[in-house]
Parts: C-alpha cells; sequence; structure tokens
C-alpha cells in the first residue's frame, strides 16, 4: 500500500507545484532548443515531476550531462497521450495488485478505452524516439527508453547512470 499511497501523494503535489522562478534557466542550461520543445510538450505535473527528479540528483553531487538530459525528459513520452487522473491511479493500483491484468490491458494497438493504458506503458518508448529525433546522445536516449526496466547489480557506466535515475525518480 505505501507505493500507491506514495504515487497519489505524488500526483496531487505535483498539482499543486508550479515551475518556479529560476526553474525555467534551469532547463534552458541543460536542455538544446529542442529538447525544451520536448519539455514543453508535457503536462505541468509531469515537468514538475521531471524537474523534482533533475534535482534530487543534482543533490547527491556533479552528475554527467546525459543523466541531467534524461532526468528532464524521462516522462516526455506520456505527452503522447496525456493519461487521464483515473488512468494513472488505476495503472499504480494495477501495478501493486494485478500487474497481470495492467499486461493484458496495455498490449495490442493503443485503440478505444484501452488507448491510454497502451500509451502510459510504452511511454518510455516514445519518449526515446522522440529524445532520438531531438539530438539526445545515444546515453541519454539509453536512459530514457529503460528508465522503468529492472535493473539488478549494475555492470556498466549505463546502468550506473540508470540507478541513479531511477532512485530519484521514485523519490521525487
Amino acid at each position: 500500500m505505501g507505493q500507491a499511497a506514495y504515487r497519489v501523494r505524488q500526483f496531487f503535489a505535483a498539482l499543486t507545484a508550479p515551475l518556479v522562478r529560476g526553474e525555467a534557466d534551469v532547463v534552458a542550461q541543460v536542455l538544446t532548443p529542442a529538447q525544451q520543445a520536448l519539455f514543453c510538450r508535457m503536462s505541468a505535473p509531469d515537468r514538475r515531476h521531471a524537474l523534482e527528479v533533475y534535482h534530487a540528483l543534482r543533490a547527491r553531487g556533479p552528475q554527467t550531462p546525459d543523466l541531467l538530459v534524461a532526468a528532464l525528459l524521462h516522462d516526455v513520452g506520456k505527452a503522447a497521450g496525456p493519461p487521464p487522473l483515473w488512468v494513472r491511479v488505476a495503472v499504480v493500483l494495477l501495478e501493486r495488485w494485478a500487474p497481470r491484468w495492467l499486461d493484458r490491458l496495455s498490449a495490442g494497438d493503443p485503440r478505444g478505452w484501452r488507448r491510454p493504458f497502451v500509451l502510459y506503458r510504452r511511454h518510455a518508448e516514445i519518449g526515446a524516439e522522440w529524445a532520438a529525433q531531438a539530438g539526445c546522445s545515444p546515453l541519454t536516449v539509453a536512459l530514457i527508453r529503460r528508465h522503468h526496466d529492472p535493473l539488478g547489480s549494475p555492470e556498466s557506466e549505463e546502468d550506473r547512470l540508470l540507478a541513479l535515475l531511477q532512485q530519484a525518480d521514485g523519490q521525487a
């Protein structure tokens, strides 16, 4: 129940936390104009969350530019079909208590009432494709693509950075 409650609190905190002065400057310093356009595609709560992930990483000390760009763009694929609140809540609950049912709901073509589930589950791949088109490095694209993938012990630099991104994403 802890993860579900955490996600509900995270969602409502994002709704009430607009970008603050200086954060647009952060985005402009970290992202190229094409990448900034991607960032602006995201919903306000997703932009807020991305900035929280970015700040969580920065609080841990110096980070690579690839990781910081991935922090700001890791959820950009959700802009392909921003999931309504009820879908976000349903996904959190289904991930916790009925993951196989969620797998069935999110499989296949994104059509009909299942469309938001399919797009939500594919947002990492969609975001990685958009990031590549916006000129992100191959490492940033890989981090975006893999940001929900299970990770055992980090075996490469990419895995180490992915572990950092996943930890910050889970806390933000």
